[in-house]
């Protein structure tokens, strides 16, 4: 995870939260300021990661897409997956991403995506974010 954030408040930690709780999934998070995020080591860049992950989501400002993709194609075989969190949209680096056979996600939340394949609407005590069409009568 690219951007994660030890701050509670930020998106990035929720998800973050939420995958360690309700996956089985190895989680590193890269971030240049941050030493520890949810008790786990936190690394300086991708290329500080003990392994090549097989998906990378970002969470970066939209200016940071390009240099966040260079990393990733620096790491060379093993990613097959970049994924571009909620309001990251760029197709510009989706088409170079998928030019070297990356799959590419754009604008998805990696978290409403698992939850939404595995396990409904309270997986690990989490909402989802998935809103009844149901409206409450008083």
């Amino acid at each position: 995870m690219v951007g994660a954030s030890p701050n509670p408040a930020r998106a990035s930690n929720f998800v973050a939260t939420y995958l360690v709780s309700s996956s089985d999934y190895d989680l590193y998070f890269v971030n240049p300021n941050a030493e520890e995020i949810l008790g786990r080591p936190v690394y300086k860049t991708l290329a500080d990661l003990p392994v090549v992950p097989d998906l990378v989501d970002v969470f970066r400002r939209p200016q940071d897409l390009p240099a966040v993709l260079d990393d990733v194609l620096a790491l060379g075989e093993g990613v097959s997956t970049f994924w571009l969190q909620f309001g990251l949209f760029d197709p510009a680096v989706a088409r170079r991403a998928q030019a070297r056979g990356l799959e590419v996600v754009m604008d998805r939340c990696l978290k409403v995506e698992h939850a939404r394949f595995h396990g409904g609407l309270h997986l690990a005590g989490f909402d989802t974010g998935v809103i009844s069409s149901r409206r409450r009568r008083p």
